[in-house]
Formats: structure tokens, C-alpha cells, sequence
């Protein structure tokens, strides 16, 4: 019931004085109010608590400073109404501090006026009870936690005795509460695990306190389950005084679905044989068990010959049978330890550990496999082409072990058909090793890292400038600039080849562009691959790059196609050149006399201009064979009426003798190495000068730059 105010009033021996020290040294919230509900005075301990001094709140009412957003409007609407009432208030209710933070206080209020000899208004104390509230409300939680959990949760003594149990823990087990009260934990005991595994486990607690694990136990109705069980022994304020609190899960369609998962993971459906992911794991531990025996394993990739046409037939039904047979066979073939999968169709891996494995064995597996099928009404013999590989001599990782094997099984096919093949490390050190440099050329397109130089070309006539060849340099971001000779090779039938030859046309007439605006309109060739000219997409592309380029005359542009690359499609390359000779292009054939149809190029290529390769322009002065070469191609030129350009012109001499023969044009060292494009202008004016003094030749006078090869310049 709530207290009736008294007359306040201090016995006539007490000074006042100390009364009043009173409040300003309880550790309780001290509020002084006026009739009308504003506050009057505070308590130090007030201003302490909540950060307002008694300047900042006299006048003001206490919803203006101690209310926040989640003070129960019920509390303040009762608390209202008594003080309109001038009724004593006893209320819990959250209150806020000046900086926001909330706390809980009981206050207990009482109305003041003339009966104690005072002006009207109100006494308010308040205490803070904050850690009672934050009390309550985590008991409220853990009773929530403990009766609503879908785990089961028992409490138990020291004595290992159950003092409560929550309805999850009566829901798994089918024991009431009432039914296990005083009893041990044992009473659930499914007798699987052996006395060693409880001392264990209770060994682990006293060290602990606390142990996890799984644990097989059996319900009420004598049906066993497992749990994941986890106890803790929780310890009293009280030395040596503890509990115990377990919880527990039934995880029992839990292990069954992880069993049916890993069986659908790591199975085939269809002969129960391992599938590829659990074939890599065991090849895994294959290789780490061979490493430390120092011992072999045996990957090898079984493929079946033509079974598609039982299937065809016979039906799938009766293929699935036939499968199921000859997986039956592999694994009875196979020594213990060993493993046979099923990782596609009608394609098998088989995993053979130890050193002795050797022809016999291999031919043995194929025997196993061409023993008589029953399909059908029928008996069918079947063959298998098997690839091998062997680990550590092929030292890749699981997938290339078995990438390898498939490999050497394709080239088995090839041999005939139930055969056997061995996998080559060595050739596929050589792939690698080109994907990687092919991987890497991308990436140098990507980051444009490629330039053109040009090297010039000389009329030998009159020693006036011809033009210039566009040649492709690398650089290298660690290892500077790279020749042509050490990449383009490795571009060459490779899916690089289309987009690195589009990538010189355009940066070459983008060249000629600027040197246009700078006031000089120099010719250019660029050397096209057969396979980037045999390209659907060559010519539309050519033409289209063109258009976009109204200012520069196709004419200037020369188009090099290698005579050494063997065009498969005469006839194809034949109309693709036409083509370009209707736009304007020139056409050259380039590297003359390397390859094996010459004469036929001549015949059927619509060409412009022949070049003869350096390789005989070079020795041509020392070596008869090659001057009669140089001779002979100049010769049939003049016969199909094409000029002739000389590649590899390194001395005055070269020069005098070619013009002799017939010769019409030369370029190589004896007139100028490649050049970068910021450096053409400069040498195409200084050449001129040079020309039109009639001192052009003195720059053919001999130069030492050999070894650079064809793609050098």
C-alpha cells in the first residue's frame, strides 16, 4: 500500500543543519518540486548521476530533461495523475541522463504543504536500480533461453545428479521432467561407447571444465540417436561448489543426410565405383604416401572403344548393365590399396600404387575389359584405349595427373584402339611452357607494351627513299626492348596471331597519319600472316579501318605476305589479295625463294612487288649458290613483270651488284637499322639532303650488323 505523507518535522535536539547535510550526501537521488510540478532542487548525487546542475533544471519540469524515447508513456501518464492529485507516487521508471545514456530509478514521492509548514509542492527520492532491472531482465531471458530452446538442456549436481530439465530435453528423449528429477544422465546410455570414452570424457571436464563431442544415446522408447553434446560445469561463489549444464542436439538426420550427401559427392550413381572427386582425394594421399615411401603411382585413363554403338542398339539400359559389369571387373583386377572410378560415360580411371606396376599389368586391364559383355541376348567383345601416366616422373598435381592421362589416352585411339600410351612430361614442359608465354603476350597487347620501328627502303636507281617496312618490337617491362625472333614465333598458329596483325595495321597507318600531318606522305609495309589474311574478317576490317582514315592514300600502303607460310587456300588467299588490290593496297610477296611453291605464287598470287630474302642477299658476294638464287629471282620477276626488293643489303658493294642484276629496290643495315617512328622524320630529311647532293652513296658503305634475322629488319 502506498505510504501516507507524515508532518516533517526534526526532533528539537537535531540541528537542522545536519539534517540537511543528509541530503546532500545520501548516494540517492534527492528532487524538490513546486506546486505546479518544476523542480526546485537537487541533490548533489543528482547532479553527479545525471550530468544536470541545479541551474540547468530549476523551473524546468522533469519530462523536459530525465524522459527519453523508450520511458514507459503508462508510468508517466499514473505518475501525472497523482501529482495532479497531490497523491504519493511510487513508480519504476527509466530515466536519461544529460549525455543520453538510460538508468532505471524507484522513485518514491510525497506531497508537502501547510501541514508541514512549507510552501505546496513535492519531495521526490529516487534510487537507482538499474542493475536490479538488468537482473531481472537477464533472468527473464535465460528462462526464456532454458524453456524455449531447441536444444535440450539438463542441469545436473555435483553428484552428477538431474535437478532440471528443459521441454526440448523431454522432446528428444521422451522422458517428462518428473520422470528424471534425482536420476543420473546414464539412464540414456545407448551402451556403445565403452567405459574409457565417459573416464575420457569426464577427465577432459576436470581439467577443463568443459567438454564437446558426439555421443550415442537411446530415447525412452529404446530407439538410439546421436547428439552433439556439450558440458559445462559452471562453479559457485562458494569454494568447491559447482553444477553441471548440458546441451545436446539430435544431429541423428544430420549424419544420415551428410551420409547420403558424401555418397551423392563423392559416388557414381551407376556402379557405386568412386567418382572424380573422390578420385582426386585419394590421389592426393597417393602422392604424399609416395613421396615419403619413395615409391611410383600409376594414373591411368581408360576410355572404352565405340560403346556408343551399344547403346545405339542395344539401349541405354542395356549399356548401364554393361558398365556395371566391367566396373565389377576393374575392381577385382585391382590389388588392395588400389582404386578404379568412374568419372564420365563410358571413361574410367584407374589408380596404381607401387613400382612394380609394368606392360603386364596394363595389358592385363585391357584383357579385363575385352573378356566377353552380356548385352542384351547377346555376349559383345569390347576394347578400351588406356593412357598412363606415371607420378613422380610427371610431377603435376592430382587434376594434371589425371588431364595427362586423358591426354596419353587420345593419343592411344590414335595408335589403333586397345592400345595403351605413356605420357610424355617433357612435350607437355614445352606446352606449358608456351601457354604461359602466349598468357603472357596477351597481357603485353593489353598493356600496350608493343612498338613499331621502321626500316627504310631505297630505289637504287637514283638512291630516292621507296618507303618503309613496319616491324614489331617488345617493351618488355624487366627485359627492355625483345627482338621480334624471340615472340613471334611463339604468336605464330596461336588465337594471338588475328589480333596482334590488326593491332600493326592499325598502329602502322596510324603512323603514317601523324607523319601526314607533319607534313611528310611516307609509304609503309606491313607484313600480314597467312592465317590473320585468311581471316573471314580481314578484308571488311581493312576496309573499314580505311574509311575511318580518308586522309591517307591506300596506295602507300603495302601489304607483305610470306611466301616460307604455306597457304592452304590458293584460291581463297588469291581473292583476298585481289580485294585489297581494289582498294588501292599493294601487294608484296615477301621472303622469296624460302618456300616450296614459288613458282605457283607467282602464277597465281595478284602480287606487286616480289622481295628476296636476306638469307641470299647476304652471302650472295662469297657464296655462287646463293648468287645464282638472287640472280634467278630477279630474273623470273622481270619475266612476270614485278619489281624486285632486296632484303639484308649491308654494303655498297651489295647495292652495285644488284643494281647490275637487275634489282630495284633494297633495304637492310648498309642504309639504316629499324628505327623508332620519332626518329623517321628525322632520318627521311637528312637521307634527302644526302640524295640531292648526290652523296646518298656514301651511307651504302659497309656496315658489321649481322645476326638480328629476318624479323630484326
Amino acid at each position: 500500500m502506498p505510504r501516507s505523507p507524515t508532518t516533517i518535522a526534526p526532533p528539537a535536539d537535531i540541528d537542522p543543519n545536519r539534517l540537511a547535510m543528509i541530503a546532500s550526501v545520501t548516494p540517492n537521488f534527492l528532487v524538490m518540486l513546486d506546486d505546479a510540478g518544476r523542480i526546485e532542487w537537487v541533490n548533489p548525487s543528482f547532479e553527479e548521476h545525471t550530468g544536470y546542475q541545479l541551474e540547468e533544471v530549476r523551473g524546468r519540469l522533469p519530462k523536459e530533461v530525465l524522459y527519453g524515447p523508450d520511458t514507459d508513456p503508462d508510468t508517466i501518464k499514473r505518475i501525472n495523475q497523482k501529482l495532479h492529485k497531490a497523491e504519493v507516487i511510487e513508480e519504476d521508471i527509466l530515466h536519461y541522463t544529460r549525455a543520453g545514456e538510460p538508468y532505471w530509478v524507484h522513485i518514491y514521492c510525497v506531497p508537502i504543504g501547510n501541514e508541514q509548514g512549507v510552501a505546496p509542492g513535492f519531495i521526490a527520492i529516487q534510487n537507482n536500480i538499474s542493475d536490479r532491472k538488468h537482473g531481472e531482465r537477464g533472468l527473464r531471458i535465460a528462462a526464456s533461453v532454458f524453456d524455449r530452446s531447441h536444444e535440450a538442456i539438463l542441469i545436473t549436481d555435483q553428484s552428477n545428479r538431474i535437478l532440471d530439465v528443459n521441454p526440448a530435453f523431454s522432446r528428444i528423449t521422451g522422458y517428462s521432467r518428473q520422470e528424471v528429477l534425482g536420476l543420473n544422465p546414464a539412464i540414456l546410455s545407448s551402451g556403445r561407447h565403452s567405459g574409457e570414452y565417459y573416464r575420457s570424457m569426464w577427465r577432459t571436464i576436470e581439467k577443463t571444465d568443459h567438454w564437446r563431442g558426439e555421443i550415442w544415446n537411446r530415447r525412452k522408447n529404446g530407439e538410439e540417436y546421436v547428439e552433439l553434446l556439450s558440458i559445462s560445469r559452471v562453479h559457485l561463489e562458494e569454494p568447491g561448489q559447482y553444477y553441471h549444464v548440458a546441451a545436446f542436439s539430435d544431429i541423428t538426420a544430420l549424419k544420415n543426410h551428410a551420409r547420403e550427401l558424401d555418397r551423392a559427392a563423392n559416388y557414381d550413381d551407376l556402379t557405386g565405383l568412386p567418382n572424380r572427386q573422390l578420385l582426386e582425394e585419394r590421389l592426393r594421399t597417393a602422392r604424399n604416401h609416395a613421396d615419403r615411401q619413395h615409391r611410383t603411382v600409376s594414373v591411368c585413363y581408360l576410355d572404352l572403344d565405340g560403346f556408343k554403338a551399344i547403346n545405339d542398339k542395344w539401349g541405354h539400359l542395356a549399356g548401364d548393365q554393361a558398365l556395371r559389369t566391367l566396373a565389377e571387373r576393374l575392381t577385382r583386377a585391382l590389388r588392395s590399396g588400389d582404386t578404379v572410378a568412374r568419372i564420365g560415360g563410358d571413361e574410367f580411371v584407374l589408380l596404381l600404387q607401387g613400382d612394380d606396376n609394368h606392360d603386364a599389368v596394363y595389358q592385363r586391364i585391357l584383357a579385363t575389359v575385352g573378356d566377353p559383355v552380356a548385352v542384351g541376348d547377346q555376349n559383345v567383345t569390347l576394347t578400351a584405349s588406356l593412357g598412363i601416366t606415371r607420378y613422380p616422373e610427371d610431377g603435376s598435381e592430382a587434376e594434371g595427373l589425371i588431364r595427362h592421362a586423358d591426354q596419353a589416352m587420345y593419343s592411344a585411339k590414335e595408335k589403333g584402339r586397345n592400345q595403351y600410351h605413356f605420357f610424355d612430361p617433357g612435350l607437355d614442359e614445352h606446352r606449358r611452357n608456351r601457354r604461359n608465354q602466349l598468357m603472357e603476350l596477351t597481357r603485353a597487347l593489353e598493356n600496350e607494351e608493343f612498338e613499331l620501328f621502321f626500316q627504310p627502303q631505297i630505289r637504287v636507281t637514283d638512291c630516292q627513299l621507296f618507303g618503309f617496312e613496319a616491324l614489331i618490337r617488345w617493351n618488355h617491362p624487366q627485359k627492355g626492348l625483345v627482338s621480334p625472333g624471340e615472340f613471334l614465333p611463339i604468336v605464330e598458329n596461336s588465337h594471338l596471331e588475328v589480333p596482334l596483325g590488326q593491332w600493326v595495321l592499325k598502329e602502322a597507318i596510324h603512323q603514317m597519319n601523324t607523319w601526314k600531318e607533319a607534313g611528310e606522305d611516307l609509304a609503309v609495309s606491313i607484313n600480314i600472316s597467312a592465317p590473320h589474311l585468311m581471316d573471314r574478317s580481314f578484308a571488311d576490317y581493312l576496309e573499314s579501318y580505311l574509311q575511318s582514315h580518308p586522309e591517307i592514300a591506300p596506295g602507300q600502303i603495302t601489304l607483305e605476305v610470306l611466301e616460307s607460310t604455306a597457304l592452304e587456300d590458293t584460291q581463297r588467299a588469291s581473292n583476298v589479295l585481289a580485294h585489297c588490290q581494289s582498294l588501292g593496297l599493294q601487294v608484296a610477296l615477301d621472303d622469296f625463294g624460302t618456300g616450296f611453291s614459288s613458282l605457283t605464287y607467282l602464277r597465281t598470287l595478284p602480287v606487286d612487288i616480289i622481295k628476296i630474302d636476306q638469307s641470299f642477299v647476304r652471302n650472295m658476294l662469297e657464296d655462287a649458290s646463293d648468287h645464282a638464287i638472287v640472280e634467278s629471282v630477279i630474273f623470273l620477276a622481270q619475266r612476270f613483270a614485278h619489281p624486285v626488293l632486296a632484303e639484308g643489303v649491308e654494303t655498297m658493294e651489295h647495292a652495285r651488284a644488284l643494281r647490275r642484276m637487275g634489282c630495284n629496290f633494297v633495304q637492310g643495315y648498309g642504309i639504316a637499322r629499324p628505327m623508332p617512328s620519332g626518329e623517321v622524320l628525322d632520318w627521311t630529311r637528312h637521307w634527302r639532303a644526302q640524295a640531292e647532293s648526290g652523296k646518298s652513296g656514301d651511307l651504302l658503305n659497309p656496315v658489321v650488323a649481322r645476326g638480328e634475322g629476318r624479323q630484326g629488319g
